[in-house]
């Protein structure tokens, strides 16, 4: 099945000695991307460039090139990577569409090599790809290295075909066409390829992002000072979502009810609202044991009361049954769902002496605790947990949870799931797994869970963690 497929997490890794800290997110709505005018060229004719991405929207975009003096990039289009050379069009076959995955792109450009496939070279997780299409002439001058303006993350002439998504350790080496184990290498024990510290040198207009400076996005790392500047990118831009600690996102269901599925924004967090009565979105990671935590708010309810609106957990089994049927997270007998009135919901049947409040407001924030090596859940309202029968509950000493069948009612992980609930297109709910927080919970707090990962409007309860890879390594 497709969703666990995706729920898979591939192309990252928790393990090894490297890590890399943080990555920067793009947005397209808000036109963010990094810009930088050489001020002399390098070598037009040999260089490598190698980036980390995660893709968050499906969207076509351009992750490194130029437009103003030429027309030379390398770009998402149809889900597959195309280098365009001013006529010269070449794609992989492979397509890449996993929005729960890192991705290591290395794109080789050296023409001087007497064989064509030899010029340009583009590699995926360590391995080449079959391009397609027309290899550049012999010596040709890709203008990229060149004294002009250069794009990353975006076209740099008009600020559009923005990346959607996550950038983490961005080189560009002149006069070298490097291979990939220069830069990455395969686990021991997983086989999966992971990033591997760069030892080596990088020319005159050589540059490295490691997106680590908040206070400037495209700050020159590799002693060169070839810096880029920022366009509508600030420091709640910079993530700790990693190839090497990748984070729970969301993504939209392969079945919307009559209308449009919500749309998936700001890095995989926030949901928008389609045009049906009831749409849903769900986390790229799974648990089946161990102790989680996450958060979510509305920050626009679509002039409609946010008692309707909830989130929780899911089997993804059950993920086709809500969304044809014009369900909620909570109406499925493997779903559990609170709303922002309190009232805990499973098997379409609130929670036994479940103590109902006053809906919450917009951007006012709810966090959720699942034990799953108990199958208990309890929700919060800004801080306070989920009272039954007028006994507040306790998920770090295990009392009085909103339910404990999550083991029994269903043999599958769960997933966790955020819903909205009225046709209005403006709707939308953010969600907190702690890579990425937007303002509205950091305005609250900037808590970690014990282990120092994520970032969290509130303290998670003693022993429950953030949804990511290292954390799942140990726990799940």
């Amino acid at each position: 099945m497709e969703v666990l497929q995706r729920t898979a997490n591939r192309g990252s890794i928790a393990t090894g000695g490297y890590d890399i800290d943080n990555s920067l997110k793009f947005e397209p709505d808000n036109s963010e991307i990094l810009k930088r005018t050489y001020g002399s060229g390098g070598t037009v004719q040999k260089w490598t460039f190698s980036t980390w991405i995660k893709r968050t929207e499906l969207v076509g975009c351009r992750l490194f090139g130029l437009k103003t003096n030429g027309n030379v990039f390398l770009q998402l289009s149809g889900d597959k990577l195309r280098w365009y050379v001013n006529g010269n069009d070449q794609y992989t076959e492979a397509v890449y569409r996993d929005t729960s995955a890192w991705y290591h792109i290395i794109l080789q450009f050296d023409s001087a090599q007497a064989t064509a496939s030899n010029r340009t070279k583009i590699y995926v997780n360590g391995v080449q790809q079959t391009l397609t299409g027309s290899y550049v002439g012999q010596n040709t001058s890709a203008i990229i290295n060149s004294a002009v303006i250069h794009g990353l993350g975006g076209r740099e002439d008009n600020n559009t075909e923005i990346f959607a998504g996550y950038m983490a350790e961005t080189y560009f080496i002149d006069n070298q066409a490097l291979e990939p184990s220069d830069f990455g290498e395969y686990d021991s024990d997983s086989g999966i390829w992971k990033p591997k510290e760069y030892e080596g040198t990088y020319g005159t207009t050589g540059w490295y992002l490691d997106f680590e400076d908040n206070t400037s996005a495209g700050k020159d790392t590799s002693g060169n000072n070839n810096n880029f500047s920022d366009t509508n990118l600030n420091a709640a831009d910079h993530a700790t979502d990693t190839p090497t600690n990748n984070f729970c996102t969301l993504f939209p269901p392969p079945d919307a009810v009559t209308g449009t599925e919500p749309s998936i924004k700001e890095g995989g967090t926030t949901m928008f609202g389609g045009v049906s009565n009831t749409q849903n979105a769900f986390g790229t990671m799974g648990v089946r044991s161990g102790k989680w935590y996450f958060e979510s708010t509305i920050t626009n309810s679509g002039g409609v009361t946010t008692n309707n609106h909830n989130f929780g957990v899911i089997d993804p089994e059950q993920i086709t049954y809500v969304m044809t049927s014009g369900r909620d997270i909570g109406a499925s007998p493997a779903g559990w769902a609170c709303a922002s009135d309190s009232l805990p919901r499973n098997n379409n049947a609130s929670a036994s002496g479940a103590n109902a409040t006053g809906s919450l407001a917009e951007n006012e924030i709810m966090g959720v605790a699942i034990d799953m090596d108990n199958g208990k859940i309890w929700w919060h309202r800004q801080g306070t947990w989920t009272s039954i029968s007028s006994t507040v509950g306790n998920p770090a000493n295990g009392t009085t949870p909103a339910f404990s069948n999550l083991l029994t009612a269903t043999d599958n992980f769960v997933i966790p799931a955020g819903g909205l609930y009225h046709n209005n297109g403006n709707q939308a709910r953010a969600m907190n797994f702690g890579g990425y927080a937007q303002a509205v919970f950091t305005a609250v707090g900037t808590y970690t869970d014990a282990n120092g990962y994520g970032s969290f409007a509130y303290q998670p309860p003693s022993g429950y963690y953030a949804l990511c890879t290292k954390n799942l390594a140990e726990y799940g």
